[in-house]
């Protein structure tokens, strides 16, 4: 179960309605029973339906729910309606709408990316970083899940990755590798992850007890060069593709043979486009 608190979606419709929906009172609609039904305008991957019907029914409607996020969807295909008067409608529409489509817009581009590194690969894993716009960490790693992908980082409590910026703290890269050994013994659970900039870094890297070893901006005919190298060392080592990796280079990437693929791509691009379409409810089909 992947947990999104309510508190999270009640702060998302309080931006929306601090006080009160001011058209729907001057129309002096509120109380009218209606409904909205909800589909994708083109084949995507849907995400975000959990929440937005949350965000419905926060908001009193009740919700019909008929996929769940990480359905692969044709276009004009209904996956959830809500009934209730239009003040709950109005009230809920629109965060519901913004949940969903740039939930939808990362699933759907990290399932592109899944399939085209899968068929390099089979085993290929395509993993999410934290690198995606702030405030948005639940929305958009659940999103990322629902496409298919996995988790790098959940943040910098859950995972020691070693970047050239901590480097620059202690010296030059033989003297950091000196420390590796120290990491995991105040860590011991923990593995030692490190980014490597060049071939013979990561040699370095992993000469000196790295777990994982992540590439960074290493160019497909590169790595293949540099895995068996790292694997004769240590074959049990994970090396990760990372930097400027996205759906058109998964391919050349994930048959590098490298264990992930590393990238925030998915974060990055169009939200889908989700109708909402409303009707009251005598005129309801």
């Amino acid at each position: 179960m992947f947990f999104i608190p309510d508190s999270f979606i009640e702060k998302l419709l309080a931006e929306d309605l601090p006080i009160m929906d001011v058209t729907t009172e001057a129309l002096g609609i509120g109380d009218a029973e209606g409904a909205v039904e909800c589909f994708p305008k083109r084949g995507c991957v849907a995400a975000g339906i959990e929440e937005a019907a949350r965000a419905f029914e926060i908001s009193g409607a009740r919700v019909e729910t008929f996929y769940k996020s990480g359905s692969e969807l044709d276009a004009g295909t209904i996956f959830l309606r809500a009934r209730g008067t239009a003040d709950s409608l109005h009230a809920s529409y629109k965060v519901a709408q913004n949940i969903m489509e740039y939930s939808s817009g990362i699933a759907t581009r990290c399932a592109a990316m899944v399939k085209n590194a899968r068929r390099a690969s089979p085993h290929a894993e395509v993993s999410v970083t934290r690198k995606h716009f702030p405030g948005t960490k639940q929305l958009s790693l659940k999103a990322a899940l629902s496409g298919g992908a996995s988790i790098h980082r959940l943040g910098l409590s859950d995972s020691i990755l070693v970047f050239d910026q901590h480097r620059t703290f202690v010296g030059g890269g033989g003297e950091f590798a000196l420390k590796i050994k120290d990491m995991s013994r105040r860590f011991p659970e923990k593995k030692i992850a490190v980014e490597a900039g060049g071939e013979e870094e990561a040699v370095l890297f992993a000469k000196a007890g790295a777990d994982v070893v992540q590439c960074e901006r290493f160019e497909p005919e590169l790595l293949k060069r540099v895995i068996p190298r790292l694997k004769e060392i240590n074959p049990g080592i994970k090396i990760l593709a990372a930097g400027g990796v996205n759906a058109e280079n998964a391919f050349d990437y994930a048959a590098s043979g490298v264990d992930a693929l590393v990238t925030s791509w998915v974060y990055f691009g169009k939200p889908e486009d989700i109708k909402m379409r409303f009707c009251a409810i005598p005129n309801l089909l």
